[in-house]
């Protein structure tokens, strides 16, 4: 009776929303279960019904992102054809907006400087550039010369729309602010490509 009145009040998603911002302000290392429950103003045995130790809390927020990540990514492309290079454009500017829309998803998922809590995102992170690699590598095999491509170019691609993200971030910009800009260094980088 006593935990299904605990769930009623506390779900997960809450707690992974709250406890996603309160992770990006304070750092993994200085919160415990009982401050992020003392943040949201409950028990830390609320917490416990749901996850039994911060770690599983962080990773439950590291694999959620990047499954509403990935799965956005997954339909883009299957409502468009492979090997395009407009394919290429609005995947890469679906990133930088996903990127800009979550900013604190963005942090946690690629911008984490603990070597521990790295290890949370690797697979998530590799599946993600997987996916951007596929892409960029069948627009790339259409071109002459495209061995010497293949394998750099994605990663280049990758970090240059990391910066950009990452840049706007920072300055607290949205990605309605700087849809023009990003569509601007997207069109470059493809045009880059043909180059």
């Amino acid at each position: 009776m006593a935990r299904k009145a605990v769930e009623q009040e506390l779900s997960r998603n809450r707690i992974l929303c709250e406890a996603r911002q309160l992770f990006i302000e304070h750092g993994y290392h200085a919160l415990t279960m009982r401050s992020i429950a003392k943040a949201m103003g409950y028990s830390h045995g609320a917490l416990y019904y749901h996850f039994s130790e911060k770690a599983e809390l962080f990773y439950a927020l590291v694999t959620e992102d990047f499954r509403q990540l990935l799965n956005q990514q997954r339909e883009m492309l299957r409502r468009t054809r492979l090997g395009d290079m407009a394919q290429l454009e609005k995947l890469m500017l679906e990133f930088i907006k996903f990127g800009l829309e979550n900013p604190n998803h963005y942090e946690i998922m690629f911008m984490i400087k603990d070597p521990e809590l790295q290890r949370y995102s690797r697979t998530e992170q590799a599946q993600c550039l997987d996916l951007f690699a596929t892409v960029v590598r069948s627009v790339v095999a259409k071109q002459d010369n495209s061995e010497n491509k293949m394998y750099n170019l994605p990663w280049s691609l990758f970090m240059s729309m990391h910066g950009f993200i990452s840049y706007n971030i920072h300055y607290s910009q949205s990605f309605k602010d700087v849809k023009k800009l990003a569509e601007q260094h997207v069109k470059y980088l493809c045009e880059g490509l043909q180059g």
